[in-house]
């Protein structure tokens, strides 16, 4: 019998919950923010560079770093420009129609 273990992605368990329009509306309020922490954290890693050691480029804490990467904090649009430029890349924001 082949019993091939499939990983249950986050992606998975998103495309599950967004049937729930309740939680849509939710995901709908955050996604920016999550698509924010997701791209510093995929960028940070990439370049592998750590939360503390782009703190300190930042003249920041490890903390401040943490907060933007979780999501529970409310960052300036002046640090996220410090960040992007610690990280020699480009910080792009912009609005889309619904």
């Amino acid at each position: 019998m082949n019993n091939k273990l499939r990983l249950y992605t986050f992606e998975d368990d998103l495309e599950k919950r967004l049937k729930n329009p309740k939680f849509k509306r939710e995901w709908e309020k955050s996604e920016a923010g999550y698509l924010l922490a997701d791209s510093l954290i995929r960028i940070r890693l990439s370049k592998k560079v750590s939360q503390r050691s782009l703190a300190k480029k930042l003249k920041t804490s490890q903390a401040a770093v943490s907060k933007v990467e979780t999501m529970s904090g409310n960052p300036s649009f002046s640090f996220l420009n410090r960040i992007a430029e610690a990280l020699n890349s480009k910080l792009i924001l912009k609005f889309e129609p619904l």
